[in-house]
C-alpha cells in the first residue's frame, strides 16, 4: 500500500470504455511522518477522496479488487481515507 495525499484530479474525455465513470486522482507519496515524497501515481477513487486528503492507494493486481474494478485496466486504485497516522514508538526492546 501507499500512503499519499491526493494533490489534483485528471480529466480524460478518451479512455478505455471500462473507466467511464470513474474519478481520477493524482495522489502524491508521503512518508508516515507527512513528509513528502517525489513520486506520484494517478488512481481510480472508489472512496469518494478529495483533493488535500490523506489516503491509502493499493496497486498492481490489488487494485482490480477493490469495489468496481474487477475486469477494468485499473493499476492503483484509492480504497481508504486516513483518519490519523499515530507513530508511537513501541515499548520494550
Amino acid at each position: 500500500m501507499i500512503l499519499g495525499r491526493v494533490v489534483g484530479t485528471v480529466v480524460a474525455t478518451r479512455k478505455d470504455e471500462r473507466l467511464e465513470g470513474f474519478k481520477l486522482l493524482v495522489v502524491q507519496a508521503v512518508e508516515p511522518d507527512g513528509r513528502v515524497k517525489d513520486s506520484y501515481v494517478i488512481a481510480v477513487d472508489t472512496v469518494d477522496a478529495g483533493v488535500g486528503e490523506l489516503v491509502l492507494v493499493i496497486s498492481g493486481s490489488s487494485a482490480r479488487m477493490a469495489s468496481g474494478c474487477a475486469d477494468r485496466p485499473v493499476d492503483a486504485a484509492i480504497a481508504g481515507i486516513v483518519d490519523e497516522v499515530d507513530l508511537t514508538p513501541a515499548r520494550g526492546g
